[in-house]
């Protein structure tokens, strides 16, 4: 049990709307006024980042809200300097709330000379005085061995499953789920096992690194209502190209299941244009206009999960309670409707 009266929040500028849905949840959860501590966040004429924190944060138990999102570096760095203003403010301990981790997919060396971008963030993060780490649908697992400290990784997929659960309810004998690529295959399973549906995969391959040069699917899709599953979407290029091959295959249609909309570049064209009847992304990622605007991308949100999980990291309790439906259901009841 923590020895403060209440946990306190802190947010940077990456996705101000998620904190607030946060703390908002949090008031709901305890029947107690949860707001963010006052701070200003600002960038000098140069572009250097300074943070001033209001109030009195000495013993405090500081949970700081920020997704290392576009752009990346300027988060980041946000993120890091409020870390250090905390610990220089005699705060009891800081975790940080990184709901999309940046640099994840730089996680080993992809060929020579080439760097492990996520091990030094992860280095930087300690260093700064960050104390445990909360973040949902990691690139790779392994990065939470990259830390020396406690690391929580939520998944999405239950989140998913409930909202599969109540939009197709009537078709869920219709329902296949399909990973993108063999690295994938796990997370696609574990959602695949929670509705139980079968499992696809499409085997792709790489001329160069960017360009699909083919795909192939493995299992029969014919007649399916197939959902893609995946962690991140970027500029969409192989989402689109792999919901073309799915519809070629036979299925009925395409919808895709992805936890961070990262939504680069022409992303949001191409998925307008596409065969997908629908991109389900959640709210890691603040959703830009072009996202809202786009009549076949919908947003699901990650703030009942993280509020719950924040008050039971603050509470000494368990988070991997969050993974059982029978204990995510009560937090997100009524918001699937």
């Amino acid at each position: 049990m923590s020895l403060t009266k209440e946990p306190k929040l802190i947010a940077g500028n990456a996705n101000m709307p998620l904190a607030k849905a946060i703390t908002r949840r949090m008031s709901l959860h305890r029947g107690v006024s949860q707001g963010l501590v006052e701070a200003r966040v600002e960038r000098f004429n140069d572009g250097e980042i300074f943070v001033e924190v209001f109030d009195n944060v000495r013993g405090e138990d500081m949970f700081i809200i920020q997704s290392t999102s576009n752009p990346a570096n300027d988060n980041l760095m946000e993120l890091l300097i409020m870390a250090d203003a905390l610990r220089r403010s005699s705060a009891q301990r800081i975790t940080a709330v990184i709901p999309y981790f940046g640099y994840a997919r730089q996680d080993r060396r992809s060929k020579a000379r080439t760097p492990i971008s996520a091990k030094l963030v992860a280095n930087m993060l300690v260093g700064a005085g960050i104390e445990r780490i909360l973040t949902m649908d990691l690139h790779a697992a392994q990065i939470q061995g990259f830390f020396d400290i406690p690391v929580d990784n939520l998944y999405a997929s239950p989140i998913f499953a409930l909202d599969i659960k109540h939009k197709f309810k009537n078709e869920m004998d219709d329902i296949m789920v399909v990973s993108p690529d063999v690295g994938g295959v796990a997370r696609a399973r574990e959602l695949a096992k929670r509705i139980d549906a079968p499992l696809s995969i499409v085997d792709k391959r790489r001329e160069k690194a960017g360009e699909v040069a083919e795909m192939t699917i493995i299992g029969d899709v014919t007649g399916k209502k197939c959902f893609i599953v995946d962690d991140m979407v970027d500029t969409a290029g192989t989402l689109c190209k792999a919901a073309e091959v799915l519809i070629e295959n036979g299925a009925s249609e395409v919808h895709a299941y992805i936890t961070h909309g990262v939504l680069s570049g022409p992303a949001c064209d191409r998925i307008s244009k596409s065969v997908m009847k629908s991109l389900v992304i959640t709210d890691t990622i603040a959703a830009t206009d072009e996202a809202k605007a786009t009549p076949n991308i919908r947003v699901v949100p990650t703030a009942p999960m993280f509020a719950q999980a924040t008050l039971n990291i603050w509470n000494g309790t368990s988070v991997s309670s969050l993974f059982d439906t029978d204990m995510l259901e009560p937090i997100y009841e009524g918001l699937f409707t």
